[in-house]
């Protein structure tokens, strides 16, 4: 399903900051009828329930994260409010691989991910928590190739969990053959995004909204929300997964919005080897055992006044003194920039500004997560940088001078800033944005395809 995604924000400049730009993907088109693209989602930001006794808001010094449940499990403790029952014995086993009990979706989150700070970002609404049951049916729509008009494609043609929930084709094929009109935003930690807007140019208010979105695009999938509704009641493995997720059968546009949103938000990367050191280091910005001196120095690189990274990707309040920092979990601007990726307007494509008319608003593209960005390429809205290597060269020396490009992308002369870093420094940053792959979450099964080929 493809997707689209605006971009984010928050102090100096950045190389990275651009990376997650790049990062993002969703298929998402520019006029108005394709909604559909980004399904790294978020939901309007809720009031995030008080963190757990001994909460401090940093990571030095804690224990390490816990291992992830394994298949079915559903004891563990994450503070979501929705239940983890659900039972998958009545499901077709013809066409469907699923276990019963089903998975556990609601994971023990390292400490790290349970700061105020981090819990302030998760967009999951009151209305539509995740459970276990609800995320099962997800999964199986997202991965259903029925949802598309001559049922050739799925979601998951365009997020493929092998790609970090991306594609790495610029454009991404629709049910025709046609290509979309933006690349493939990634999904990973859709969850915490607090204004719950998607997309690239963040015309989806909720992630509920957005995952209907590519179902009715003219090119994505094809369909209109009553041919959905009909094409998944007459598919009888749906019956049994209905009633599991909401208590009878009854198959409905909001029913499949919620499952989907479910799914997706249940994409929690943090079983990296970031997530593994960062919970045995004294604090973030000490060197990592576990790392490399190439890894290292990226990270200092990232997180200090060199490259500036962090003042956008790792959004919240400045660091406390000794460099800890209130979020160091979720790598992702806040809101929609302009990183100088053009000098002007453009007949195309101007992002938030196609959508607000407000002529300071061109250029503005959201930006999804830099978790699994190495698995992701190509980057940017639209494909054009092939590698990270491409995207970290943009931002030392190659930025645009737009008339909205963000302030931190700016110097004291208010020319676009230019990085200067080395060829050995570009390359140390790209090799700690490799540390944030999560080859767990990209081997999960309970993110594969359920269907039996």
């Amino acid at each position: 399903m493809p997707t689209s995604k605006p971009a984010t924000v928050a102090s100096l400049t950045s190389v990275a900051l651009g990376l997650a730009l790049a990062l993002a993907a969703g298929c998402d088109l520019p006029d108005p009828i394709d909604q559909g693209g980004d399904t790294s989602a978020d939901t309007d930001g809720l009031d995030a329930p008080p963190p757990p006794p001994g909460d401090s808001g940093g990571s030095g010094g804690e224990e390490p994260p816990p291992p992830p449940p394994p298949p079915g499990d559903t004891d563990t403790d994450t503070g979501d409010t929705g239940d983890t029952g659900g039972d998958t014995a009545g499901v077709d086993d013809d066409v469907l691989d699923l276990p019963s009990p089903p998975y556990s979706y609601n994971d023990a989150l390292p400490q790290h991910f349970r700061t105020p700070a981090v819990r302030g970002f998760d967009n999951t609404p009151q209305d539509n928590p995740i459970t276990d049951a609800g995320a099962t049916l997800g999964r199986v729509l997202f991965y259903d190739t029925a949802l598309s008009k001559n049922e050739t494609v799925a979601c998951a043609s365009c997020h493929q969990q092998a790609a970090g929930f991306s594609d790495n084709a610029a454009l991404s094929k629709g049910f025709d053959g046609e290509l979309t009109g933006r690349n493939s935003m990634g999904l990973s930690n859709a969850r915490w995004y607090a204004s719950g807007r998607f997309f690239w140019d963040e015309r989806a208010a909720t992630l509920e909204e957005q995952v209907l979105g590519p179902i009715q695009s003219e090119v994505e999938m094809g369909l209109t929300l009553d041919e959905l509704v009909e094409r998944v009641s007459t598919r009888p493995y749906y019956d049994a997964l209905f009633i599991d997720a909401f208590g009878d059968d009854e198959v409905t546009t909001d029913r499949i919005a919620s499952a989907l949103a479910q799914f997706v938000r249940a994409m929690a990367s943090y079983r990296s080897r970031y997530d593994a050191e960062i919970a045995q280091a004294p604090s973030i910005a000490a060197d990592f055992a576990g790392f490399s001196p190439a890894e290292n120095q990226g990270k200092a690189i990232f997180l200090g006044p060199r490259g500036g990274c962090a003042a956008c990707h790792l959004a919240g309040p400045p660091p406390q003194p000794g460099g800890v920092f209130a979020n160091e979990a979720i790598f992702q601007p806040v809101e929609p920039i302009n990183n100088g990726l053009d000098a002007g307007p453009v007949e195309d494509d101007n992002g938030v500004g196609d959508i607000s008319g407000d002529p300071q608003d061109n250029g503005l593209f959201k930006s999804s997560s830099l978790r699994n960005i190495a698995l992701s390429a190509p980057y940017m809205h639209d494909g054009r940088f092939d590698t990270l290597a491409e995207v970290v060269d943009f931002y030392n020396n190659g930025v645009q001078n737009h008339p909205n490009l963000d302030p931190r992308l700016r110097g004291p002369d208010q020319q676009p800033r230019r990085l200067n870093l080395t060829g050995q420094e570009k390359a140390a940053l790209v090799a700690f944005l490799g540390t944030l792959t999560d080859d767990a979450l990209i081997n999960d099964p309970r993110f594969a395809d359920p269907f039996k080929h």
